[in-house]
């Protein structure tokens, strides 16, 4: 995973935990689900790079 898909899935990870927060606090759940989704994709995002670095590397 290059750096640029590490902050952009970093940036991802972080904007679906203000998204929770902010629903949390504002008592809007559809938001605080929306922002758990963002968190979980950036997520899968971050472990498909990971799997794609170990098989880059295990290549060579």
């Amino acid at each position: 995973m290059g750096l640029g898909d590490d902050i952009k899935s970093k940036a991802e990870e972080l904007k679906g935990r203000a998204k929770e927060a902010v629903g949390a606090a504002s008592d809007d759940s559809e938001l605080k689900t929306e922002g758990k989704g963002d968190q979980g994709k950036a997520k899968v995002d971050q472990v498909k790079g990971d799997i794609k670095d170990v098989a880059d590397n295990f290549k060579n």
